[in-house]
Formats: C-alpha cells, sequence, structure tokens
C-alpha cells in the first residue's frame, strides 16, 4: 500500500488534480481511499458526485466515541473509499486538530488493515504547511510519498518551496520523500519551463503537466471528476497519465529548498518578476 499525501498553496487545485488523479488509478483497477483533510471537508465531492459526506469530526460530535468505519466512510466513483476529516465549529478550537484526530481513528479502526487490500492512500492536506496538524502526514509519517500540486504564479511556487522545507525537516524522522511538483496550468508565460527549472533546483521532477481545460470547471460544475463527467476528453488522459506516472514513478528525494533571493532570481529568469 503507497501513502501519498498532496500538498499545494490553497487554491491551486489541490482538491481537482487529486480526485482526478484517484479516478485514473481507479479506473486502472486499483482499490484507492482518499482522506480529506480540508476542514471544508471538500476533498471528495467529486467522487462521490457532489454528495454531502458527514466529516469524521461532525460524526463523533453527533454520536460520540462509539464509531464504526461504515459510519466515517463512503464508496465513491470506481469504488473509491472517500473519507473527509471535517474541522471544528467556526471559531472554535484549531482546524489540524481534525487531521490528527481522523487519521488515528482510522488506524483505530483498522482501514489501513491488510485485509482492506488497499493498494493507495491518498491525504489530500490544505494549503501549506501552516501548523502540526496540517504537517501530521509528514510529521508522522503517514505519508511515504508528497506531491505538490503548483502553477507559474509566485505564490504557488512560493508556497511549493515551503513545503519542501517541511519535507525536510521530517524527512529523517519520518522517512517522507518528495515525488514531484504536478503543474497544473495556470497559463502563465514559459510556465512549463519554469516549473522544470524550480523541479529540478530543488532535486525533483516535474511529473506531469496538466494543461489548462474548461472542461474542469464545466466535470465540476456538473459535481464529477473529468473522467467520470466525459471520459473520451483529451483532459481526461491528462489524468489517466499522472496517474500512470505517479504508479510508475521511482524518483523519490529528499528536496533541496531555495533561499528566498534564488527563488526570486528564478522567477526573474523566466520572466514573472522584475
Amino acid at each position: 500500500m503507497r501513502k501519498i499525501a498532496i500538498y499545494g498553496k490553497g487554491g491551486i487545485g489541490k482538491s481537482t488534480t487529486t480526485q482526478n488523479t484517484v479516478a485514473g488509478l481507479a479506473e486502472m483497477g486499483r482499490k484507492v481511499m482518499v482522506v480529506g483533510c480540508d476542514p471544508k471537508a471538500d476533498s471528495t465531492r467529486l467522487l462521490l458526485g457532489g454528495l454531502a459526506q458527514r466529516s469524521v469530526l461532525d460524526t463523533l460530535r453527533e454520536e460520540g466515541e462509539d464509531v464504526d468505519l461504515e459510519d466515517i466512510r463512503r464508496l465513491g466513483f470506481a469504488s473509491t473509499i472517500c473519507v473527509e476529516s471535517g474541522g471544528p465549529e467556526p471559531g472554535v478550537g484549531c482546524a489540524g486538530r481534525g487531521i490528527i484526530t481522523s487519521i488515528n481513528l482510522l488506524e483505530q479502526l483498522g482501514a489501513y488493515a491488510s485485509t482492506e487490500n488497499l493498494d493507495y492512500v491518498f491525504y489530500d492536506v490544505l494549503g501549506d504547511v501552516v501548523c502540526g496538524g496540517f504537517a501530521m502526514p509528514i510529521r508522522e509519517g503517514k505519508a511515504q510519498e508528497i506531491y505538490i500540486v503548483v502553477s507559474g504564479e509566485m505564490m504557488a511556487m512560493y508556497a511549493a518551496n515551503n513545503i519542501c522545507k517541511g519535507i525536510v525537516k521530517f524527512a529523517e524522522a519520518g522517512g517522507v520523500r518528495l515525488g514531484g511538483l504536478i503543474c497544473n496550468s495556470r497559463k502563465v508565460d514559459n510556465e512549463r519551463e519554469m516549473i522544470e527549472a524550480l523541479a529540478a533546483r530543488l532535486g525533483t521532477q516535474m511529473i506531469h503537466f496538466v494543461p489548462r481545460d474548461n472542461i474542469v470547471q464545466r466535470a465540476e460544475i456538473n459535481r464529477k471528476t473529468v473522467i467520470d463527467y466525459d471520459p473520451s476528453h483529451s483532459q481526461a488522459d491528462e489524468y489517466r497519465t499522472l496517474a500512470r506516472k505517479i504508479e510508475a514513478n521511482e524518483m523519490f528525494v529528499i528536496p533541496k529548498p531555495l533561499s528566498t533571493d534564488d527563488l526570486e532570481k528564478l522567477l526573474i529568469e523566466y520572466g514573472l518578476a522584475g
């Protein structure tokens, strides 16, 4: 079983990329569990056809500690297993605690047991590595592989570099490694070349360049992944390709984060600043 965490700046298309990639793996016959680690609990809606899923924290609040595994997971597209951590009530507590509580409960209830025959677990993690809870898949060794969704926009690249610092911090203790950058294109000038250069300087790879296409938004409006909504579309093939590349990937590294000055120099070099 491979445990993968997807990180990236908030709003970069991380959840969309994760769900479409998972759909590609599920279509290949892989058994995949997705654990949404965003308090908004929207990391699995495309796999579930938009059906609202009661989060782990909501279930615990309503039913107490006596819950079963089936109380906190649902089956989605191609039998993907969907779990949403959820978050605290607005204005109360730390959202990162939801991730810690959810993963611990899933372990206690046997969600990762060999009898479940999982090929993959994907953690869709909110934004940057902002606190201990959101860093848990890295810190506790829950995830073995990290992929960072990025674009050619300055703040997306800054966040990716910052996430790499988090990976370095916990790599030796937890054994986590960076598997690569996924460029979710925003049609920025020189975007492909810029992300390839960033990957090279971090010591990793751009594992795939996902082009921008309005079919992604149309599929989302219809509460589906692209593979489910329009399986013959070229964009569906992009996600299938990404899924195959992740499955075949053997390049796992401890990244070498850039200094802020070096990151800004890279941006200037490719015409994004200055």
